[in-house]
């Protein structure tokens, strides 16, 4: 990804990334994004950035050695810290649906941006609204109080967030959308075909939007609307 697709990336929306896929693609059928309704931090903000992924449990306290989890988690951070950015911490909680420990709050926010993260997906808790840094958007299933005994399982695995397979270094794009996993080989035709999908679009809303018009209108705007896509 080079800097120019990584600022228009910052830019959009991730439905926008969605169509502009499938407008690469030159079809239908890309299904790579999550299902329901998730959370996010910054309803504004979009994220982008190469997954750094791990599981995390927190519903019932870790039967292994103290050390050993102390071991892990240290090693955990040393990983999100490490890597190619932008970088986005993708964190599937295995307590899912029942999920209760929040990991996303004031400190590992302020952690993982420190490590230059750009963000954090999770299918799992969030909470510390109002502390939350600025340019660190959470995506999360859901808000929540506690931490419960969260720990950390393992990472540098493919994780599932919502229905989406994420897999360690795959580009992930998120908002308060949800997320999709943009593919590599879609990676260097993203750009123009997110600039195709503009001009498409501004053929249909030029016609429409705060108008009234007639459906002989409507007819010749869409003609004109699927003529730009092909």
């Amino acid at each position: 990804m080079n800097d120019s697709l990584h600022a228009l990336l910052k830019r959009v929306d991730t439905p926008t990334v969605c169509n502009a896929i499938e407008v690469a693609q030159g079809k239908r059928g890309f299904d790579a994004f999550t299902r329901g309704t998730m959370q996010c931090s910054a309803p504004g903000a979009s994220m982008v950035g190469y997954a750094r992924t791990a599981r995390i449990q927190a519903v019932n306290p870790p039967t292994e050695d103290p050390a050993i989890i102390k071991a892990r988690r240290m090693a955990y951070y040393k990983y999100m810290a490490d890597g190619p950015r932008p970088g986005v911490a993708v964190v599937q909680d295995l307590d899912v649906p029942n999920a209760i420990g929040a990991y996303w709050g004031e400190i590992n926010t302020n952690v993982h941006k420190a490590f230059g993260l750009s963000g954090a997906l999770t299918d799992g808790v969030m909470r510390d609204l109002g502390d939350l840094p600025d340019g660190f958007p959470v995506v999360t299933g859901s808000i929540g109080p506690s931490h419960g005994f969260v720990h950390v399982v393992n990472f540098d695995q493919p994780v599932r967030i919502h229905g989406m397979t994420v897999t360690p270094g795959a580009l992930v794009h998120a908002d308060r959308h949800g997320a999709v996993v943009i593919p590599d080989d879609v990676v260097p035709d993203l750009e123009a075909a997110i600039a195709q999908l503009f001009k498409s679009e501004k053929v249909v809303l030029h016609a429409t939007k705060g108008k009234r018009i007639t459906f002989a209108e409507f007819e010749d705007a869409w003609a004109a609307f699927e003529a730009s896509r092909t």
